[in-house]
Parts: structure tokens; sequence; C-alpha cells
């Protein structure tokens, strides 16, 4: 009795953990594939790993918004800034900056950004600063880097690519989805 009361309390820590970690699928405007982003809890908040291409050489602005959207091709569906204290847009402005504001982040001379940047005071678990509350917010990368100051973005330009950040057991589907992996279970459901 007691094997199976251990399992029960193991399975259902399992089960309710919080995340630690996810991973984000980046597209651009035309809703391809460009690259994947790894999020990860740290003691000073949320570890961005990225690893995506097709970018132009330099720098670009690199930003947490308010929701779960990616409708291209302006990425507009995604909101502002992930703003929850009300503070102003930029990293070097004195009355800021956004939780969602990150450092530039820059592509190489083939258009890989390949970096890892910190979001200081951000994190997966629950809480007024969680990326994950009212069903997740989105990663967004911009054409120009961010200036740091100017409001509300940081002149950084057109929205180039986007990636859902939610949480994966709530997560009905991926966007955009996978015509080839749809050919294949309507193959298989014709069987």
């Amino acid at each position: 009795m007691r094997f199976i009361i251990i399992l029960f309390i193991i399975f259902f820590t399992a089960c309710s953990s919080p995340i630690s970690s996810l991973d984000v699928n980046m597209y651009n405007a035309s809703g391809d594939y460009v690259g994947k982003v790894t999020l990860s809890e740290s003691e000073e908040g949320v570890l961005i790993k990225l690893k995506v291409e097709g970018f132009s050489p330099g720098f670009h602005g690199i930003h947490i918004h308010e929701f779960p959207e990616c409708d291209g091709p302006e990425f507009k569906s995604a909101g502002n800034h992930l703003n929850p204290e009300g503070k102003k847009h930029g990293l070097l402005h004195p009355d800021g900056p956004h939780l969602g504001d990150l450092p530039n982040v820059e592509a190489d001379g083939s258009g890989l950004i390949e970096t890892e940047v910190t979001l200081n005071g951000a994190t997966l678990k629950e809480g007024k600063t969680s990326l994950l509350k009212g069903g997740g917010t989105s990663l967004i990368i911009t054409e120009e880097q961010d200036d740091g100051m100017t409001q509300p973005s940081g002149s950084s330009g057109v929205r180039l690519a986007c990636g859902k950040i939610v949480d994966p057991k709530k997560q009905q589907s991926e966007w955009p989805s996978d015509p080839t992996e749809e050919g294949e279970s309507e193959e298989k459901e014709d069987e």
C-alpha cells in the first residue's frame, strides 16, 4: 500500500511541477520556420538561448510581447511589450525598462543569431512577472536595433519574426501547422 501511495505522490508531483524550461519555435512574416529559442529559469530571471537564421547582418531588437499571438505578416496581434509594472520603454531609460525589454542581439554575416540573453526579473513560474500568465506571451525580433530610450518601442522597426511563449501543457496546436504532418495523418486515416 505504501508503494502505491509513494507512486501516486511522485506522479502527482511530476504532473504539477512548474515549468523550468521550454522551447519556442520562431517564424518569419511568411510563416517560415526560422529557428528555435529555449527559455530556462535562472537566478536572475529567464535565460533565453536563441538560434535563429534569415536576418540581415547586424543588430536587432528583441522583446517579449503581451499576447501569445503571431498573426503575420506584421505580428501586431502580439500586442505591446510586456509591461506589468507600467514603466517606460528602454534598458537605458531612467524610468524603465518594460519587463519585456531585452538587450539587442547580433546576426552574423550569414544572418544567424546564436546567443544568450537574460530577461531579468521574469519567470516561467506563477506570478506577476510570469511569461506564461494569462495564457502566455510572445517573443519578437525586429528589423533594427532598439535604441534603449525611444517610446514606446525603441525605434526598432518592423517585426520580422515571432514565437509564442505558452505552457506546453495547455498548448492546443502549434502555429502554423505542418502540412506534411497533416498529409501523413490523412493517409493513415484513409488506410
